[in-house]
């Protein structure tokens, strides 16, 4: 049996705007089950957070800049072997990064937002998962709005579709900032002189003046970061050009709270516990199979969908993967342990 290695990454961006509740719970919460039913073992799982460890966990733990996500990610991913397991989950806000490329039409690029708002973007997660060993898995985790096109992935099993939207008898923040505002702030604390002083409007306004923003952005994020940035920053000759290729369905499993347009609730239940809506109904599904966590990527994603709609949340759980890494276990290595016959969904189950 191969290593089984996670990093985990939760930020509640404590005294800023952009505060949340629940992701240091949901960090917690998704430690606590992978140590005691996917055997993970302790010291295989990375967690880094934004805030004090909770009171009755010991854990050591790293704040949870874009330097320290990616450096840990790195290292996971120099530790694989053909046979391992990987995950890497995140809980905290989400943006899109509006875009035009020369010959390309209009297009938006999905990023998770670090306490430091230094972006990671999908580029950089593509380059992780292409530099995996053959016969390791690498499932991806990611409880932030916009996240159903974090990896890129063409080959989608789950996700956009129409469904009544209800209202949610919690109350709840969504997980995104709109990527003009983290321009914004980034440019407030910098002392890089910018030329575009309207550069927050034209991010979600101006189509035209697409990759003028996006040139901008990048003057803004490596004056701050230095070349520890996202590689969607950097010129553009210093990227491989397999960088810019959409990932085969083959490459990675991505499970994502929400589809590329819509929001994840950060919610605070009638309990008084803060937590993401798509992270709980996720811990639901594996723990109402007999505590056995024996489903599949889309038996889990269907359940999961079932239970945030149940619960009235207006965000769909996506699942992007091969056909046959839909119908592999959860957090099982899909080359050396077999595949579950899909289940007949409920009858509500494609009314999505």
């Amino acid at each position: 049996m191969g290593k089984r290695l996670a990093v985990l990454v939760g930020c509640n961006y404590p005294s800023t705007q952009f505060r949340l509740q629940g992701c240091i719970n949901d960090v917690v919460d998704m430690r606590n089950l992978l140590l005691e039913k996917f055997s993970f073992h302790a010291s295989d799982v990375k967690v880094l957070i934004d805030e004090p460890v909770p009171p009755h966990s010991n854990f050591a733990t790293l704040i949870p800049t874009g330097a320290n996500i990616k450096a840990a990610l790195k290292r996971m991913v120099d530790q694989a072997e053909p046979g391992d397991v990987l995950v890497f989950y995140f809980s905290g806000h989400g943006t899109v990064i509006s875009s035009l490329e020369p010959g390309k039409a209009y297009i938006e690029h999905e990023a998770i937002v670090p306490c430091d708002l230094n972006l990671i973007t999908d580029m950089d997660l593509r380059q992780l998962i292409r530099r995996l060993p053959k016969e390791t898995s690498f499932t991806i985790i990611s409880d932030s709005c916009h996240s159903g096109g974090l990896i890129d992935k063409d080959k989608e099993i789950i996700g956009p579709s129409t469904v009544d939207r209800g209202m949610s008898s919690f109350y709840y923040k969504p997980k995104k900032i709109n990527f003009g505002t983290i321009l914004g702030v980034l440019q407030t604390v910098s002392n890089v002189a910018q030329a575009v002083p309207d550069v927050v409007n034209t991010v979600s306004t101006v189509v035209q003046g697409a990759s003028q923003v996006i040139n901008s952005a990048s003057s803004i994020f490596t004056g701050i970061f230095s070349r520890d940035v996202s590689l969607r920053f950097l010129p553009q000759p210093d990227l491989h050009t397999d960088l810019k290729r959409s990932l085969d369905e083959k490459e990675g499993i991505l499970l994502s709270g929400c589809q590329e347009n819509e929001a994840s609730a950060d919610v605070v239940g009638f309990d008084g516990k803060a937590y993401g809506a798509f992270t709980n109904a996720l811990l639901r599904a594996l723990l109402e199979e007999n505590l056995s966590g024996i489903i599949s990527n889309r038996q889990l994603v269907v359940a999961v969908r079932n239970a945030l709609k149940t619960d009235g949340f207006q965000q769909h759980a996506c699942l992007y993967s091969s056909e046959e890494n839909a119908d592999a276990i959860f957090l099982a290595n899909q080359f050396s342990t077999p595949h579950l016959n899909p289940r007949p969904h409920p009858p509500f189950a494609m009314a999505y």
